[in-house]
């Protein structure tokens, strides 16, 4: 607190304020505290006003418009039209080899169109011209009748049997697995998957027929998700990301949780965003290495055990630097940094920079940040040095991917996952039951780890249907399983 000995701004001299009366000195300290919180509280909300998807978390889809001309304007240095570009090299769709036609029609001329003579020989090389065209499907109904035979010699009557995976539904394993994939990897409603079969393939099915079939098919992959969980917690490195998920009879909000590995991915939908779950998908001994963000709810992870996100550090430095005074010249040599240091490491990635150059040339940048970091802490805003400190906090957590291999600078692999499930959401309104929630955390694992193992997820599915009715094993998403 100001004493009262000395004047609450600059602009009154020592001898003016010490002929003020108490009264009033007490009345100038009072509105200079008053003044001092509600520019305080004003900076805090022009920067909220400031926040886009360049300076924060936010997706670009909530941008303002001017702000994503802004944006738009920064990242483009040179105007470009729409589509391919000036001296850009053509494609043309690739032929299917002779072999691989289905039809060869020939379109040979017989008369020269000059002097009406007949012609003659054949052309060694044709022109070629494909023709890629879907038949018309028309599902195959098949009836199955089941006799009940009297026995002449003792009256008795014997029933027929139908088989197993017959009895099961009145849907064939292909119908139930095009369902779940219309469903699950394309995002379409139980309306939209009836009015498709119908309008495709001439299939009259009702709405609750497939909600039935959903069902079903989350318990046929139950399974094979629940296998996935034990193989995450013993990889060396992988990436962890949530979003908010809405469940219409939960009066909290959900959240879906994502762990990403190089071959498996795991989603998990809860009812909270605690650390705790966090720990419960990893493992409460997990000692390889997390990407993540920022977030607190990451804060019991080990920095040895932890990478922070760097996309997410350039946006924290990019709102550094528009707090301007101070926060300028610091947030700017932040960024200038952390970006030259993503191009590095984007070009040991796609080959045009050995390691061992990286190496040589890291510390020097890595030098810089630290440096910059700590001239943070001195900085007269206090945002700006409360965010150097916790970052400086964190230090051993910044470059845990110079040091262990698989570990990547972002957490861009787990906010890639994300991406479907939130388009998802926004469609649907998220799930109705725990039902719904179960479905769409199983058949997100399982599309995203058969995308991840380059393996067909309908085929997959496919095989979960006819294990699930046969009472066989649940066929395994491992990646052990590849080399079967």
């Amino acid at each position: 607190m100001r004493s009262q000995a000395e004047p609450p701004t600059e602009r009154i001299s020592a001898s003016a304020w010490r002929r003020t009366p108490r009264v009033v000195r007490e009345e100038l300290i009072a509105l200079a505290q008053e003044l001092a919180e509600v520019k305080a509280r004003l900076a805090k909300a022009e920067e909220q006003l400031r926040r886009n998807s360049q300076n924060s978390s936010q997706p670009p889809s909530q941008d303002k418009p001017e702000q994503k001309q802004t944006s738009q304007a920064e990242s483009t240095k040179l105007k470009r039209r729409r589509g391919g570009q000036i001296g850009h090299t053509g494609r043309q769709r690739p032929l299917v080899p002779l072999e691989g036609v289905d039809k060869v029609v020939v379109h040979r001329p017989e008369r020269c169109t000059q002097c009406g003579a007949l012609l003659l020989g054949e052309d060694p090389k044709p022109r070629r011209h494909q023709v890629t065209e879907l038949p018309l499907v028309k599902a195959q109904v098949t009836e199955h009748q089941v006799h009940t035979v009297t026995c002449l010699r003792c009256g008795a009557k014997n029933h027929g049997e139908l088989p197993a995976d017959v009895a099961a539904s009145q849907f064939g394993p292909n119908l139930v697995s095009v369902m779940t994939l219309l469903m699950g990897c394309y995002r379409l409603s139980k309306r939209q998957v009836v009015d498709l079969l119908a309008n495709c393939f001439d299939i009259r099915v009702a709405a609750s027929s497939v909600v039935n079939q959903q069902r079903l098919i989350s318990q046929a992959l139950a399974q094979s998700v629940e296998d996935l969980q034990h193989y995450v917690q013993h990889q060396r490195a992988c990436n962890v990301d949530e979003t908010s998920w809405r469940q219409a009879d939960q009066a909290k909000r959900c959240w879906l949780w994502v762990v990403v590995t190089s071959l498996v991915t795991i989603f998990h939908i809860a009812s909270s965003r605690s650390g705790a779950i966090a720990r419960q998908l990893l493992g409460e001994d997990y000692d390889g290495v997390v990407g993540t963000d920022r977030y607190s709810g990451y804060n019991w992870l080990d920095p040895s055990r932890r990478q922070v996100c760097w996309s997410h550090l350039v946006r924290d430095f990019q709102k550094i630097l528009e707090r301007g005074g101070q926060s300028y010249v610091i947030g700017y040599n932040l960024k200038l940094q952390a970006e030259y240091l993503l191009a590095l490491w984007s070009r040991v990635r796609d080959g045009t920079l050995s390691r061992a150059d990286f190496l040589a040339e890291f510390p020097a940048v890595q030098c810089h940040l630290r440096f910059w970091l700590t001239q943070g802490l001195l900085c007269d805003c206090p945002s700006t040095a409360e965010t150097c400190g916790n970052l400086l906090a964190l230090d051993e957590a910044l470059w845990r991917f110079i040091t262990c291999p698989g570990v990547e600078p972002t957490n861009n692999a787990a906010e890639r996952a994300l991406r479907h499930p939130v388009i998802w959401r926004r469609t649907s309104h998220g799930t109705q039951s725990d039902a719904g929630s179960l479905f769409v955390q199983r058949m997100l694992t399982v599309a995203e780890t058969c995308r991840l193992q380059r393996r067909p997820v309908l085929a997959f599915i496919r095989s979960a249907v006819l294990a699930y009715r046969a009472g066989l094993p649940a066929p395994s998403l491992l990646p052990s399983s590849l080399d079967n």
